[in-house]
């Protein structure tokens, strides 16, 4: 087969040496713009995951760049005059040059024909080629020829950085912070070589312009570099390599790079994108070559499996990089954007700064944390303990974030778990009976610091549907005192009540008969801010609301209030999300009021907080009250991230303790961007630039979720909806999955409890004797074969 790659990068000549070493009788061409051995740029870095897949691609290339490597376990992180380290990251750090000159030299034994000098214009110029790499970088002219195939889509991100080097050796990975009067700045250091580190300054657009860098001249923007970061310099020069860049030229922006398709057929050959002309991941992970190197490995290993049919190769080469790129780019987003706001977390303590920058992509966990440096974590988690009051001796387990008490006002949790608020419709004429009992007694008794009733309606109009629980009687606030007596007089979980109006989205039959669809008879009226439908031609249409029904619905909701306090609440929380009454009045989408209750945010927000107020006001002074908002729409035009800043501003300005962060389930048009704690990062926000409490909910399954939410300084609680649907004990068991022995167990069910714990250990034992064995040596081996 006759393969040209255009473009002499790391993905462009190592798929060349790959594919030569396949199989020699390829004839194989890198075409390269740039001189022999020429290049721009300081270090590279890799992890010792990559360095592992170049050893089983290629062991001699692999030797030859692990002779040339620079290697550390550490990472350091400086602010405000701290210093934080944790070991066990496993990184090389290698020229780009060096690692460049070692690609060339190993085509070159291999037989692989190298062009420098050759300034491609197009594909054309290769017409008996089969197969054409477009490795051409960041700027393919190749992606932008075919830009309708590959569908590119370019996201410039909003810090500029600069690309330095210096003689001073760091000994770790080095993140360092410093404020000037115009922002904060940040270097990224690390020793590539013998006697060179990479150093990589960082800081927003608008920072970069007022420290006037913008119209400073190569020469000076360095010096400013070197007087803001002296002390980490020891008296080191910052060096340039880009003499081809001159005056603010050097400061860049960061283009993220997603292509919809990496395949396009010209006609004559396929013309197949790879390295950066494909796809890049933010430098803060150090992604980039990686994933240059792992899709030429990946391509190679395609059409060596297809055996002779390309266009099968070709689609199973995109097919499996697409995906494992993806997940690369959603976690140097989340790098990317933690970098982008420095200043939301240079308030937290230092130790908390430092964790929340280790863990930012999601992709490093708080136990991933510890299988790296189990002594840092043990620290840290008995600082993050102290912080909440629990000191332990010497003979008791370090305490896991999650598992550290929580207080608002007079109440305690127990712990940062908080059961959801989970629909049931299960009652008649609003009364919450055995059933609810039950249903949130056992989560109650399973460990969670605290249950939160579903929501509960404050009128009979106010109700999702027939089966929905209600607080606007005596009988429906007997119910309640029943449950949530059993839960103080037996467990030490808290209980709350969320009460809420569903506005638009009521009058519907439960779920499992159809859900959002309307009652086949027995209807009644719906409000909202405006008159709309939840669903288009099939929702029944709700009205605006007029004056004297905002009085009404605003003394439902203290009636309701009354009653909670009366039936020994803990906690009361305001609905405000999802598409429900006063959700309505928040959302642009569903608000398209003219008076003084549409319009601007601050109009929209005017009756939910008229309501919050008078809640407020006749609620326990000691005990909390939280609001959950909708922090994203999901929908063009409707709440954004940054509008929920504002709401959450607005209400803590009311008297609000807490700030429930959901989204989305105001439109049906929604198009949500799912994931593992897919919404924390609206909680995070919201807790580090207002400096309110905040509840992250949405994908959180597993105690490592939490604990790395709750340590990071994310967010004060975690709901968990759905594995409490699975397991009312969920909280207990992810405690003795992960080895925490000192939960609090009822005395009822300590039995289970030492059962557990030692099933779980029998498990772990099991898991390392079975390593490496055969599916049928591993079964036999669990039957006692």
């Amino acid at each position: 087969m006759k393969i040209v790659c255009i473009g002499g990068g790391p993905a462009g000549l190592y798929f060349a040496l790959l594919m030569k070493k396949q199989d020699p009788r390829h004839d194989i061409t890198v075409v390269e713009r740039n001189k022999p051995y020429d290049t721009f740029g300081w270090g590279v870095v890799f992890s010792d995951q990559t360095l592992g897949n170049l050893q089983a691609a290629d062991p001699q290339t692999a030797a030859e760049i692990l002779g040339a490597f620079n290697h550390w376990d550490d990472i350091e992180v400086n602010i405000r005059g701290e210093k934080i380290r944790s070991g066990g990251h496993g990184f090389c750090g290698i020229g780009r040059k060096r690692l460049l000159n070692i690609l060339q030299k190993r085509c070159e034994e291999l037989g692989v024909r190298l062009q420098f000098e050759t300034d491609v214009q197009g594909d054309e110029q290769f017409p008996d080629a089969d197969l054409i790499i477009a490795s051409d970088g960041l700027n393919s002219r190749i992606r932008t020829r075919y830009q309708a195939t590959y569908q590119p889509d370019v996201d410039m991100r909003r810090n500029r950085f600069v690309w330095l080097g210096t003689h001073k050796l760091f000994e770790a990975f080095t993140f360092a912070f410093e404020e000037t009067e115009h922002g904060w700045f940040q270097v990224h250091a690390y020793q590539f070589d013998g006697d060179t580190s990479t150093f990589i300054v960082e800081t927003p657009e608008e920072v970069w312009r007022k420290a006037g860098l913008d119209t400073m001249e190569k020469e000076e923007s360095i010096a400013f570099c070197e007087r803001l970061f002296a002390k980490y310099l020891d008296g080191h020069r910052l060096m340039s390599n880009a003499a081809h860049l001159r005056g603010s030229a050097q400061w860049i922006r960061f283009p993220r790079v997603v292509c919809k398709t990496w395949v396009h057929h010209n006609g004559r050959q396929p013309v197949v994108l790879m390295g950066d002309a494909a796809h890049t991941a933010h430098f803060s992970i150090g992604s980039g070559t990686k994933l240059a190197l792992e899709d030429a490995i990946e391509l190679a290993r395609c059409i060596s499996s297809a055996q002779g049919d390309l266009n099968r190769a070709l689609a199973d080469y995109e097919a499996v990089r697409s995906v494992e790129v993806l997940k690369i780019q959603n976690a140097a987003r989340n790098s990317t954007e933690w970098f982008e706001n420095v200043p939301r977390y240079v308030n937290l303590p230092a130790p908390q700064f430092a964790y929340s920058l280790l863990t930012r992509s999601q992709r490093i966990s708080h136990e991933n944390l510890r299988l790296r440096d189990k002594g840092y974590v043990e620290q840290y988690e008995d600082w993050i303990a102290q912080l909440a009051g629990v000191h332990r001796s010497p003979t008791q387990q370090p305490v896991p974030p999650m598992f550290t008490p929580f207080r608002l006002r007079g109440t305690v949790l127990k712990n940062r778990v908080v059961v959801s608020p989970m629909a049931q419709y299960l009652c008649e004429d609003g009364v919450p009976a055995d059933y609810h009992m039950v249903h949130l007694g056992a989560r109650a008794l399973g460990g969670a610091g605290m249950v939160v009733a579903e929501m509960t309606c404050t009128s009979p109009d106010a109700r999702i549907t027939p089966g929905c629980p209600g607080l606007w009687n005596e009988q429906q606030q007997a119910g309640w005192k029943r449950i949530v007596d059993f839960v103080h007089r037996h467990s030490d979980a808290r209980i709350a009540m969320q009460l809420g109006h569903a506005g638009p989205k009521g009058s519907t039959r439960v779920p499992w008969e159809g859900e959002d669809q309307p009652l086949a008879s027995g209807n009644w009226p719906l409000l909202s801010a405006s008159p709309q439908q939840y669903i288009d031609g099939v929702s029944d249409w709700s009205r605006a609301m007029t004056r004297a029904d905002m009085d009404r619905v605003r003394d439902d909701f203290v009636r309701s209030a009354r009653f909670a306090a009366a039936a020994g609440f803990d906690w009361l929380e305001l609905h405000c999300a999802h598409g429900y009454l006063l959700s309505s009045f928040i959302s642009p989408l569903t608000n398209l009021r003219t008076d003084e209750y549409g319009g601007s945010l601050e109009n929209r927000l005017r009756y939910p907080l008229e309501v919050f107020r008078a809640m407020r006001a006749v609620w326990p002074e000691h005990l909390p009250m939280s609001v959950r908002i909708s922090a994203h729409d999901w929908v063009e035009g409707g709440i954004t991230p940054d509008d929920a800043v504002a709401i959450a501003r607005a209400f803590k300005a009311a008297g609000c303790d807490l700030i429930d962060c959901s989204s989305g389930q105001v439109s049906k048009k929604q198009k949500p961007v799912y994931g593992r704690m897919y919404q924390t990062p609206f909680a995070d926000r919201v807790r580090n630039e207002v400096g309110i409490a905040t509840m992250a909910v949405g994908a959180i399954s597993e105690a490592d979720h939490v604990n790395s939410i709750i340590a990071a300084g994310r967010a004060d609680l975690c709901a968990v909806a759905r594995p409490h649907l699975a397991s009312p004990s969920w909280t207990l068991l992810e405690a003795a999955r992960i080895g925490y022995r000192d939960a609090k167990w009822p005395v009822q069910y300590l039995s289970g409890k030492s059962q557990l714990e030692r099933n779980l250990e029998r498990e772990k034992a099991m898991a390392v004797q079975t390593a490496g064995l055969s599916p049928l040596e591993q079964a036999n081996q669990a039957q006692g074969v």
